[in-house]
C-alpha cells in the first residue's frame, strides 16, 4: 500500500492507498505555524505512523511540498513555507521514517493525480494549477510528469504579472501568487478599503450578496486568473487546464473567468477546456501517493 503526504500552507494532509488506488484513509493536521522546521517534520512523521496503523504494514511514502528539490544540492528551494527552504528536507524525513521516500512539488502531484485518474485523464497535456495559500502548476505530457532542467516547469505563480504590485515573498513584486492566491485575494481586498482579518471565501461569498467591495475585488481576482493564465496557454498551449487548491471551488472561475482568459490567449477562438478537479481541491495528495506505482 502506499502512503501519499501534501504539506500545504495551512493543512498536512495524508493518505493511505490500496493496491488498486482506492483510498483506504485520509486525514489532515494543521500545519504548523510558528514552532518551525522540526514540527513539521514531526507533524509529516506522525501522519505516516497513523496511517500505517491502519495498513498494519510498512508502506511507499510520497510526499508533496511548496517548492522543489534542488538537483545540485538535495536542499528544498523555493518554499512559500520560508522555514523549509534550503533544508535537507528528503534526508531529515528518511531519517526519521527508516526508508526511502519519493518527493515532488505540490503542484506536480495535484497535475499528475488528475491526469492519472482525475479531471484530466482523457487529455493528452494538461496543466495542472493550484489556487490556494499560494499558487502552483505541473505539466503532464501523456501521462508523464514535466519537471524542466531545473525542476521548475510550470512554475506560472511567480511570473510578474504587474510589475509594480504587491511584494512577493520571493523577493519579486507582482508576482501571480500575490494576485491569485488566497492571501492575495484578502489583501486586494484590504487594500481597496474592506476590513482586515476577512477569509478569501467570505469575501466570494459576499460578492455574490452585492458586497460593493467584495464584488470589486473579485472582479479584479478574475480579470488577473485571465490574464496570467493566457500566458501559459500562449506559451504552453495544453489540451485541458485542471484547477485545484481551495480557490478552484469558486464557480465564476469556469464561467467569468474563462472569459478573462479568452480576451488574452493569441488564437481566433479559444476552446481550451478549464475544468475543476476531480480527485477533490487538495487532490494533490493522491499525487503523492502516486509516485510510486501501484
Amino acid at each position: 500500500m502506499r502512503i501519499g503526504i501534501d504539506l500545504g500552507g495551512t493543512k498536512t494532509e495524508g493518505v493511505l492507498l490500496a493496491d488498486d488506488g482506492s483510498e483506504m484513509m485520509r486525514i489532515r493536521y494543521p500545519t504548523p505555524q510558528s514552532s518551525g522546521y522540526e514540527a513539521i517534520l514531526t507533524t509529516i512523521t506522525n501522519l505516516v505512523i497513523e496511517l500505517e496503523t491502519v495498513a498494519k504494514e510498512p508502506c511507499t511514502v510520497g510526499i508533496g511540498t511548496p517548492g522543489a528539490i534542488s538537483r545540485s544540492d538535495n536542499l528544498l528551494k523555493n518554499s512559500n513555507t520560508p522555514c523549509l527552504t534550503d533544508q535537507p528536507f528528503q534526508t531529515d524525513i528518511e531519517d526519521r521514517l527508516k526508508r526511502l521516500i519519493r518527493i515532488e512539488n505540490d503542484a506536480n502531484c495535484f497535475a499528475q493525480s488528475e491526469a492519472i485518474d482525475g479531471a484530466g485523464q482523457s487529455f493528452e497535456t494538461i496543466f495542472g494549477v493550484i489556487l490556494g495559500t499560494g499558487v502552483g502548476g505541473g505539466i503532464v505530457v501523456r501521462e508523464k510528469l514535466l519537471q524542466g532542467r531545473l525542476h521548475i516547469a510550470g512554475e506560472w505563480g511567480h511570473n510578474v504579472l504587474e510589475k509594480e504590485g504587491p511584494l512577493c515573498y520571493c523577493g519579486q513584486k507582482g508576482c501571480v501568487e500575490t494576485f491569485l492566491s488566497g492571501p492575495g485575494l484578502v489583501a486586494e481586498f484590504e487594500r481597496l478599503g474592506g476590513s482586515p482579518g476577512v477569509t478569501a471565501e467570505t469575501i466570494i461569498n459576499e460578492s455574490e450578496q452585492d458586497n460593493h467591495l467584495a464584488k470589486k475585488c473579485v472582479e479584479n481576482y478574475l480579470k488577473h486568473f485571465g490574464k496570467a493564465l493566457a500566458m501559459v496557454i500562449n506559451i504552453l498551449d495544453p489540451h485541458a487546464i485542471v484547477l485545484g487548491g481551495g480557490l478552484s471551488n469558486f464557480h465564476r472561475l469556469y464561467t467569468d473567468g474563462y472569459k478573462e482568459v479568452q480576451k488574452h490567449v493569441f488564437w481566433h477562438r479559444f476552446d481550451t477546456p478549464i475544468l475543476k478537479h476531480k480527485n477533490g481541491d487538495s487532490a494533490g495528495v493522491r499525487g503523492a501517493a502516486q509516485l510510486w506505482p501501484g
